[in-house]
């Protein structure tokens, strides 16, 4: 599962953070429903992230996660740069490398 990073204008979807929700779901034999209910947020807002369509995750919501889970965020994410994507060039945010030049 993966989400985020698919902000192409040239309509490719590229996604670079992989949820791994599933596989810990099933470590622990909960369903996606009880988790919901554990952590207080929807079927559907977990749903989204299980399925990578999140283009965001709140800290409260992840800490939560994490929490029923019994797990830290490494367990739930992971990153894999995306074939040809230029892993200097970012979205100029905190940490981003400028591109030389």
């Amino acid at each position: 599962m993966s989400a985020g990073g698919d902000g192409n204008d040239d309509g490719h979807d590229v996604r670079e953070i992989h949820v791994h929700l599933d596989r810990l779901l099933a470590e622990r034999g909960m369903t996606l429903a009880e988790l919901a209910t554990r952590v207080g947020v929807t079927n559907v807002n977990l749903s989204v992230l299980k399925n990578g369509r999140a283009k965001a995750v709140r800290f409260t919501t992840l800490a939560s996660i994490c929490r029923v889970l019994e797990c830290q965020p490494g367990d739930l994410l992971s990153y894999r740069p995306a074939s040809g994507t230029d892993v200097r060039a970012g979205d100029g945010g905190v940490g981003d490398v400028p591109p030389k030049g």
